[in-house]
């Protein structure tokens, strides 16, 4: 696909080659719009929106036991399930852009919804009727519990159009018919990830402290800001912007391949084995942003939706325009082979989102039992065990840049790969990283039970003599396998989705984190019915001092070495897409 004029007097070559437009709706003219001159834009809104999200979710699991006097387990799960449901949501948000609205004009929408959850969340935190009660062990009446959860749920619909476009459409204001664009659109997603994470170090930090020492109304009132300013810094920046607009419903197009394939089961004996006998339109494609893809051999089984038959000659020779759901393009047919392709490396995510996710639960009840104090006597600094993320943050914050300035360039020399690692070797380095957390945590869990039964301390509420910071390397080490995990993620789906479902293949993405949460929850749910059912206290209690944390870390570490096995099969037999040359 190439750019054009617009008739308005730009010529064709200072106009992008891949289709986007800018805010009139004219060819994106490439001095005037894009690149990194739009980013900052961009990241300023992200930075903010993860501010405000890490914010109130950080803490949250405190918040439930705290305030709606909520056990362990049950809090840890509400917020499981929660989070799951923040990361389900995008592929509403990813099905509107891509099908409807565009990127720009979802996340604008969605952003609304969000700002209106955060209100309401901090209002339940403020407002006499909605605020829970502060006696302790008093439960909240059940109008207070519903403005809690509306509030929480209205936060996850907000992220469900704005997690899936906003790395997407980040990407898209760099030309990938441009080479020096195209290699900065790959440090585009460190840096994005980054801007995530300066949020979160914030909200780890600052937030987290206001929550337990200032209350909950400003902990919750300060992420609402963060969010109006996030709107404030995506709206700056409109005039700048590059746009793709939105090519149809991409589920239409990939069930017509499906459909046209099944009725031609009988019909079509055998495949032709000259991939250029199969349909394809030979001007541009149909589908709006999209580019002419090459054939592949996997999945053959489709290639029967691309297979002209008699009547379709027929049709062809009068003039008639094919039905798509009896013939299809071989590019439609490998978009569809494309989202198969990418089935098996999305559920290799799930195990590792998991594990990513003890960060909010697991870890923060096991810094609740430990020594948060910085200094001695009664004025020596309390860390909550929530901000203990903040060293996740930091670790990102270094690693990033440092993956960008460091280890790609050496690694490029090392294995001749553009990128210094394929997008698969990089989320496979992860995936090994993320067991060391799970080792290194248990490893913390079996050394703090050992000195609470040395010290007696089995039955004690009191923070145990071991120093919260022994928790940092767990942490640390989960933020290395996030550069190398999530962001190859995040690029790994935008590439290799079709073009014109980019936002779906994010949200794709996104949905492995949201059933890691939930196999996060339904793991606890196992673990507390098996670990009990012979009226046991089992291995997580509340009392913690009494359980077994340390064999629910050993059991997410058995996993995800399984995990890890499984994706390297996976990763060898993955094909990568190719769009055809000429359409490039």
């Amino acid at each position: 696909m190439a750019g054009g004029g617009d008739g308005g007097g730009e010529p064709a070559a200072e106009t992008t080659l891949d289709g986007t437009t800018d805010h009139t709706g004219k060819p994106a003219v490439r001095s005037k719009t894009g690149t990194w001159r739009a980013c900052p834009f961009i990241l300023g809104n992200e930075c903010c929106e993860r501010l405000a999200y890490y914010g109130m979710s950080s803490n949250l699991v405190n918040y439930m036991i705290d305030r709606l006097n909520q056990g362990n387990a049950a809090a840890a799960n509400n917020v499981s399930n929660w989070s799951g449901t923040c990361y389900v949501m995008p592929l509403l948000g990813a099905f509107l852009a891509d099908a409807y609205l565009g990127r720009y004009l979802t996340i604008a929408a969605f952003m609304g919804l969000y700002i209106v959850g955060l209100t309401l969340l901090t209002m339940s935190a403020v407002v006499p009727g909605l605020r829970p009660p502060d006696a302790a062990g008093a439960a909240p009446t059940a109008g207070q519990s519903a403005a809690f959860y509306v509030a929480l749920y209205l936060i996850a619909v907000g992220t469900g159009g704005i997690k899936p476009c906003v790395s997407s459409f980040g990407a898209d204001q760099f030309d990938d018919a441009d080479p020096r664009e195209r290699q900065s659109k790959s440090s585009f997603f460190n840096w994005f990830y980054m801007s995530i994470n300066i949020g979160a170090l914030v909200a780890s930090s600052v937030l987290v402290w206001v929550q337990m020492n200032v209350g909950w109304g400003w902990g919750f009132g300060i992420p609402a800001a963060a969010m109006a300013v996030a709107v404030a810094s995506f709206l700056l920046g409109s005039r700048l912007y590059r746009h793709q607009k939105p090519g149809g419903s991409p589920l239409t197009r990939m069930l017509q391949v499906v459909v046209a394939a099944w009725r031609k089961r009988k019909s079509v004996a055998a495949l032709p084995a000259d991939a250029s006998l199969l349909h394809e339109q030979q001007s541009a494609p149909a589908i709006q942003g999209s580019r002419k893809l090459e054939h592949t051999e996997q999945f053959r089984w489709l290639d029967r939706a691309a297979v002209p038959t008699e009547e379709d000659a027929r049709e062809e020779e009068t003039g008639i325009v094919h039905n798509p759901w009896r013939l299809c393009t071989v590019t439609q047919v490998e978009e569809l082979k494309s989202v198969l392709r990418l089935l098996p490396v999305w559920a290799s995510g799930i195990v590792v989102s998991a594990v990513y996710s003890q960060m909010s639960t697991m870890f923060v009840l096991q810094g609740n039992t430990l020594d948060p104090r910085m200094g001695s006597g009664a004025g020596a600094f309390k860390i909550p065990s929530a901000s203990l993320s903040i060293f996740d943050t930091l670790s990102v914050i270094a690693w990033a840049p440092a993956y960008d300035r460091l280890i790609v360039p050496a690694a490029r020399r090392w294995t001749g790969h553009p990128r210094g690692f394929t997008q698969l070797q990089r989320m496979g380095i992860g995936l090994g990283v993320s067991v060391l957390s799970m080792l290194a945590a248990g490893a913390l869990e079996v050394a703090r039970l050992r000195v609470a039964a040395s010290h007696g301390m089995l039955d004690s509420t009191g923070y145990l003599p071991i120093s919260i910071f022994w928790q940092v390397p767990q942490y640390f080490i989960i933020g290395a396998a996030e550069v190398f995990t999530f962001i190859g993620q995040i690029e790994f789906f935008y590439d290799q989705a079709p073009d014109a479902m980019r936002s779906m293949g994010t949200a794709l993405s996104l949905t492995s984190s949201a059933l890691g949460s939930y196999l996060s929850a339904l793991l606890v749910s196992i673990v507390t019915a098996v670990t009990t059912r012979k009226g046991g206290l089992g291995w997580i209690p509340d009392n913690l001092n009494r359980g077994h944390l340390d064999y629910f870390f050993w059991l997410l570490s058995v996993l995800s070495v399984i995990n890890l096995i499984v994706y390297l099969w996976i990763a060898k037999w993955y094909k990568y897409k190719q769009a055809a040359a000429a359409a490039i």
